[in-house]
């Protein structure tokens, strides 16, 4: 099988991303969902509304990155 090279289009030349240059961004959105939810339990075992509620938007803002990446 001949391969020739003016039939090759690179990532580059497309401007797609490699999957494996997102794995950072879907981690990091995951990890504030985790945190978030953690945080969420902890405030409420404390009654803590602010605490709570800054919880819920690091859920909130990890939900999004993920959606988004």
């Amino acid at each position: 099988m001949d391969t020739k090279k003016e039939n090759i289009v690179t990532q580059d030349e497309t401007g797609e991303t490699a999957p494996i240059d997102e794995v950072e961004g879907r981690v990091e959105a995951e990890m504030k969902r985790i945190e978030g939810r953690a945080k969420e339990r902890v405030a409420q075992g404390l009654q803590d509304e602010e605490l709570e509620r800054e919880a819920r938007q690091l859920k909130e803002e990890g939900e999004r990155e993920k959606q988004k990446g």
